[in-house]
């Protein structure tokens, strides 16, 4: 992402937010305040960590409490990334590796103001049968967060994460710094959920990078539904081996005056590699959207595919959908289709005939916009997001 979109953006203060918050002490999940485990149920966590394998959450800079199901020992590891890093000497290789410390003021302050953050690997040829999850909760308005996660899925592994980001019902205003560094090894399979929840007033960067290998794949799914004073990401996957796969997938309903510019990188640098980026956007009131993609395609018999769809509820509303294809090399196939509009008056009428009221139409038309099912997901992550869709739609 160049500088100046991001000047587009409502740039936040980091002067006003503060650090130094109240010490939370590490507990059982089952133990956590109502007010924080309502918050975190619509992003995703189970607080009963039914049908999980392993669970890590942090309230602030604090990590309150991770661990692993007893029948999925010795087959991941999920842990602070402080205390990751003081016990495998190997892990400074790959921390600030795929994202610059210096890149912009945001990566500069995650790296100054260091509050944790999660390390998860998956064991070499393990294939896990329930999602890791994890929560990054803030608890205390005006707090500034910054978190930087590493995940490394080792060769032949399978697995799904769902990492949800939220804040206390108190708390209106906020910055979150997210880094996110993924490593999918040859072969491996790395499905990676990540829900937000914020307010009307927070601001999110979070800056996430994918290295992915030879014959490996990495699946993106991001979900945003609720109002954000402004929200920039711009994650990038590197597909370095023969047979790369990326995709990622993203449902946002933009609200209020929110203003939000996500955006998408794939770099297909192995042969026969595959990137996809698929968006699906809502916007009302007076809320603002920018949808970015961009393919790059440096090895023959690469191919990639951007699709975007935005549906506008008000007049006041924008969508900018701004796809990009860059072919640096003979036999690169790249391709992009973009829509945005209103719901056709025509389909309101027709559910109205049947029955419903002008208001039940609409909502029916908009979930149908928002189905997860145009992801392709295996069929127990897609009732996990559909889930969480609902819920999060339900809340607001």
């Amino acid at each position: 992402m160049n500088v100046s979109q991001e000047d587009k953006v409502p740039a936040p203060n980091i002067r006003e937010f503060i650090r130094g918050v109240k010490r939370w002490t590490p507990c059982p999940l089952t133990s956590l305040p109502s007010d924080v485990t309502e918050r975190s149920l619509q992003v995703g966590v189970r607080l009963d960590e039914e049908n999980r394998s392993g669970t890590y959450f942090q309230i602030d800079d604090v990590p309150i409490f991770h661990g692993i199901k007893r029948i999925f020992g010795g087959k991941l590891e999920i842990i602070g990334m402080r205390q990751a890093l003081q016990r495998h000497e190997w892990l400074k290789d790959y921390f600030w590796r795929l994202t610059d410390r210096g890149a912009d003021e945001f990566t500069e302050l995650a790296d100054k103001d260091w509050d944790d953050g999660y390390f998860v690997r998956i064991l070499e040829g393990q294939k896990l049968t329930f999602p890791l999850q994890a929560c990054l909760f803030i608890s205390t308005d005006k707090f500034n967060q910054n978190v930087h996660n590493v995940i490394v899925a080792e060769s032949g592994s399978d697995a799904q994460i769902i990492t949800g980001c939220t804040i206390h019902p108190s708390v209106s205003r906020g910055l979150h710094v997210g880094i996110t560094e993924i490593y999918v090894k040859r072969g491996a399979k790395l499905t990676f959920t990540m829900v937000h929840n914020w307010a009307s007033e927070f601001d999110a960067r979070p800056r996430t990078a994918i290295l992915v290998e030879e014959g490996a794949t990495f699946v993106s799914n991001y979900v945003c539904l609720s109002p954000v004073r402004s929200l920039q990401m711009y994650p990038v996957a590197y597909c370095i081996g023969e047979g790369a796969k990326a995709r990622f997938n993203s449902i946002l309903y933009v609200r209020d005056g929110s203003y939000i510019d996500v955006g998408t990188k794939i770099v297909l640098d192995g042969k026969g590699s595959r990137g996809e980026i698929v968006s699906r956007a809502i916007a009302t009131d007076s809320a603002q959207a920018y949808l970015r993609g961009l393919l790059v395609g440096r090895s023959d018999d690469s191919k990639g595919h951007i699709e975007c769809r935005g549906l506008l509820l008000s007049d006041r509303a924008s969508i900018h959908a701004i796809p990009r294809l860059d072919a640096e090399v003979r036999g690169v196939e790249l391709t992009h289709e973009a829509a945005i509009g209103k719901i056709a008056k025509e389909q309101i009428e027709y559910l109205m005939a049947r029955g419903f009221s002008e208001e039940e139409a609409e909502a029916l038309l908009v979930r149908g916009f928002m189905d997860v099912s145009i992801f392709g997901l295996p069929a127990t992550l897609n009732e996990e997001i559909r889930r969480i869709v609902e819920s999060a739609s339900r809340a607001h």
